[in-house]
């Protein structure tokens, strides 16, 4: 029997690198996005061209309502769900500085980035406590969290607050579920080429060029998707709880 894959925020950049990656390792995809199909169409007819069957579920990840109803329709129409990943995001809609920080802009990155993270986890979790092992596991959790979980950024101190979070979880979730079967995993992208970065293209530009990161280049989707792929199969059954950085050593400290 194929497995069933769920990643969040699957329509564009790393999302639809991990979707399209998991798909061509096997999987059956289920995207959840915001935005509606059609928005995303050229994407999801390469999906096809592949042969990836996929399910696209437009919904809102900070939505308890949204979250149940993406869980109900993977199960629907892919009979079960195997991996979650947790890949929805947003950065806040302004760089301000930390003093001036708002709290409608912290409630939001908050809710989407790291509440919607743990509440469709729960959700993930309980369906996949109803299934069968497959193998030694009955099921993968991957959380894409960000090296600002760790890195501070003064002028986005809510993306950072949200992705530590998120960091958390998946040590929570990791030490709830490990007995179950459940294995849960944490990948913390650095400086990849998405929308959300494109407004700040030429510092890391510069940063780059100045040797700031061990391998000079931007990171891709497709780096990502690849750490994802490794972590979603069955090479890691005797870990859990620990997080890879995919930054180009960035987190190297250095002298």
């Amino acid at each position: 029997m194929k497995k069933t894959a769920i990643v969040t925020g699957g329509s564009r950049g790393i999302g639809y690198a991990i979707a399209r990656r998991l798909g061509r390792d096997g999987f059956q995809i289920v995207i959840l996005a915001s935005g509606s199909r059609e928005r995303y169409q050229d994407k999801l007819n390469e999906m096809e061209r592949e042969g990836i069957d996929y399910l696209y579920v437009q919904g809102d990840i900070a939505s308890q309502a949204d979250r149940l109803r993406l869980a109900e329709e993977a199960v629907k129409r892919f009979g079960g769900i195997h991996v979650l990943v947790n890949n929805a995001g947003v950065a806040p809609k302004e760089r301000v500085d930390l003093l001036d920080m708002t709290e409608e802009s912290f409630d939001r990155v908050m809710n989407i980035n790291t509440k919607g993270n743990l509440f469709l986890t729960q959700i993930v979790a309980k369906q996949m406590l109803k299934q069968p092992w497959e193998g030694k596991k009955r099921g993968t959790i991957i959380n894409i969290s960000s090296c600002s979980s760790v890195v501070s950024s003064v002028n986005r101190g809510e993306y950072c607050v949200s992705k530590a979070g998120i960091s958390m979880l998946t040590t929570l979730f990791a030490d709830r579920l490990a007995a179950e079967g459940i294995l849960v995993h944490e990948v913390r992208p650095g400086v990849i080429m998405t929308d959300m970065t494109s407004a700040v293209q030429e510092k890391y530009d510069r940063l780059i060029a100045e040797g700031e990161f061990p391998i000079a280049r931007w990171g891709t989707p497709e780096d990502v998707a690849g750490a994802v792929s490794a972590l979603a199969g069955d090479d890691f059954l005797y870990t859990t709880g620990n997080y890879i950085d995919v930054d180009g050593g960035f987190h190297i400290r250095r002298l």
